[in-house]
């Protein structure tokens, strides 16, 4: 790559940027699982937009069905006006994700992105509550604006706020340190007139930590948490932005699992093709504290969201992708195994669920090392968790299984190169 090439991003484009950094190239095109740069080399696709390209780049029934709709001059912008676009949408959603699970919940179509999705909730559990203060957990990621910065854990993150961040009670995540006790440990002290505690407003929790290195909650922990804010009048809320939309092998992260949540936080791969959208599915009787207008944003009504994430509904009518999505998640997570194996003096962890799975190396800086030789080798990987130490494998879920095994072999590749 010359230099020429990167130099409109490198001289006027603010210094925020950081993916372009670890992928130091300028991609042209995508299809499936594989980003193509401008050179004509080609990339396995193992970061996927950071969780939203679940049906991979460019997925033709979307992209047949989002020509359609510019052809015919379909609404593409709508704030919250009716349109034939969001019917479909919403009737469609009902159809195929709520009512086979007996819920009810309202939709509620925020601003574009996950962290807007999360500041409508907690905007949401307090008005409801009448409270301020929020729980949330060690290595939780929730946004990057300042009420949903406030509930993230990760300090390289918080730093910039450049305000206090405040009105969260921050307890351990089950797989945290202290995790195992911090709830009884916290019911406690709330029952205790002299704790100097007041009751919260809403605990908010990812049932798989996604940015805070793929740690996945038990059954049981997230029931305490659902039990203990039922015990004192908050709302239970799941942020499902990365880990939703089938990515661990159900549609919701924490299907099966016998919870209900009084929201559910939706984005990423929410609108199927890439494009922004963003949806909180809200309990009636909590959503019926909202008033007209309490919470807006310009960019609610996406049309060309609306229409590729009505077609992504269609994996969802029976269980193909889903199966998919489980024979993959194992043959990731048996290779995963295989290389920690190959390493037993690095004590390296294996966990994840579906197809994000992830490998725990201990060392950000080896991490960092393993992605940049996985770049140079043709695969796209993100690391995360604590000082950015674990690789974390989220694939498009339709990958071909070539793709798939290729991309593997590159990882072992490059962890064998780095490790050496």
């Amino acid at each position: 790559m010359t230099s020429s090439a990167t130099a409109p991003f490198e001289n006027w484009e603010s210094e925020v940027r950081g993916y372009c950094r670890a992928f130091p190239t300028v991609f042209a095109s995508a299809s499936g699982a594989r980003q193509v740069d401008e050179d004509g080399k080609s990339y396995i696709d193992f970061f996927a937009g950071a969780g939203v390209l679940n049906f991979g780049h460019n997925n033709p029934k979307m992209k047949r069905a989002m020509i359609d709709f510019l052809e015919a001059d379909g609404i593409a912008h709508s704030l919250d006006t009716y349109t034939t676009t969001k019917r479909d949408f919403i009737t469609r959603f009902r159809e195929v994700i709520l009512e086979p699970r007996g819920m009810d919940h309202r939709m509620q179509f925020t601003g574009p992105t996950g962290t807007n999705a999360v500041e409508a909730a907690l905007k949401l559990a307090r008005l409801a509550t009448g409270r301020r203060e929020v729980v949330a957990f060690s290595h939780g990621f929730h946004g990057m604006t300042l009420g949903a910065l406030a509930a993230t854990a990760n300090e390289a993150f918080r730093q910039w706020a450049g305000v206090p961040l405040r009105d969260v009670v921050r307890l351990p995540f089950e797989t945290a340190p202290g995790g195992k006790t911090a709830l009884s440990d916290y019911a406690a002290a709330l029952a205790d007139p002299s704790s100097g505690l007041t009751p919260p407003a809403a605990f908010l929790v990812e049932s798989v930590q996604a940015e805070g290195g793929v740690n996945v909650a038990s059954a049981d922990w997230l029931h305490a948490v659902q039990d203990l804010a039922r015990e004192t009048g908050a709302l239970f809320i799941i942020d499902d932005i990365q880990a939703g939309c089938g990515r661990t092998g159900s549609y919701f992260s924490f299907d099966g699992y016998g919870l209900d949540p009084d929201v559910i936080t939706l984005a990423k791969g929410l609108g199927g093709y890439g494009t922004p959208i963003a949806m909180n599915l809200n309990k009636p009787a909590v959503d019926a504290h909202w008033s007209p207008g309490a919470h807006t944003g310009t960019f609610r009504g996406q049309g060309l969201s609306m229409v590729a994430g009505t077609v992504a509904l269609d994996y969802f009518t029976d269980s193909t992708l889903m199966d998919a999505v489980a024979e993959h998640g194992e043959t990731m997570r048996a290779r995963l195994a295989s290389i920690a194996a190959a390493h037993p003096d690095r004590d390296w962890e294996v966990r994840g669920k579906g197809m994000m799975q992830a490998l725990d190396t201990g060392d950000g800086a080896f991490a960092k090392a393993v992605q940049s030789a996985c770049f140079d080798a043709g695969l796209l990987v993100g690391p995360c968790g604590s000082g950015g130490r674990v690789l974390k494998l989220i694939p498009p879920l339709t990958i071909p299984a070539d793709d798939l095994a290729a991309g593997l072999d590159i990882l072992e590749g490059a962890i064998t190169e780095v490790a050496r």
